[in-house]
């Protein structure tokens, strides 16, 4: 599932290469989406080649080889999503069947939360949705609210003791204090996990690793997704 920005720009690369053979200008993919840079341009290719549905020709400017297209393409724009819990902050599907949810069975069993995709602990990824599966949770593990699971792609937070491969529980928030590790939503583009801080009136997403640098925003362009409970490791 893509989201709306990179099927957008996916078939404005597609038609343009049926229709001349020549890919358009970053340029042009910017003013075509209406973005404000081409920034947002390099983001959602790079997604969308990393996701296998383009890919870079070396050693040549502007070359675009667009390698597939969504399966059920109608020329039409995907559905928005209904309204309700699905939080927008994940990345692709995990190709594993869905299953239904299941209720737990009493006081003291286990407790079953969407596992919503993967999240970014290291390069931003970009943000859709995708409700793979539900996974078992120690009801102690959980409080109050709406909860979410994300397995973790990337080492930026290895020194939080949160690893590659670890499944973070998510609590569902529009807020967090300064020093949480959160889900964060930037640019409505990007996800990733990150600890939060308030410097001022700017938002800083810092890792916790020192090969990344902490990345500083204007307030309007971050979105706290949810706030960090759990983590379950398997080995």
């Amino acid at each position: 599932m893509l989201t709306r920005k990179q099927y957008e720009l996916l078939i404005f690369i597609h038609d343009r290469l049926r229709e001349t053979g020549v890919p358009p200008s970053f340029e042009e993919m910017k003013d075509a989406l209406d973005l404000k840079s081409k920034s947002g341009i390099h983001r959602l290719i790079t997604s969308l080649e990393e996701r296998g549905f383009i890919r870079r020709l070396p050693h040549r400017a502007r070359a675009l080889e667009v390698v597939k297209l969504p399966e059920s393409m109608t020329g039409a724009l995907p559905a928005q999503p209904k309204k309700g819990f699905a939080p927008n902050v994940i990345e692709g599907s995990l190709g594993r069947a869905r299953a239904p949810a299941q209720p737990s069975s009493g006081a003291g069993s286990d407790s079953f939360v969407p596992l919503m995709g993967r999240i970014a602990a290291g390069v931003p990824i970009s943000a859709i949705q995708d409700h793979s599966r539900n996974i078992q949770v120690p009801p102690d593990l959980l409080g109050p609210g709406e909860h979410f699971a994300l397995e973790v792609k990337g080492d930026s937070m290895i020194e939080a003791g949160i690893l590659d491969g670890d499944t973070v529980l998510i609590r569902k928030a529009d807020t967090a204090q300064s020093g949480e590790v959160v889900v964060a939503l930037v640019d409505e583009e990007e996800a990733t996990l990150k600890r939060l801080r308030r410097k001022g009136d700017s938002v800083a997403l810092e890792a916790a690793n020192p090969a990344y640098e902490t990345r500083i925003f204007g307030p309007d362009r971050v979105r706290v997704q949810g706030r960090l409970v759990g983590l379950i490791r398997r080995y």
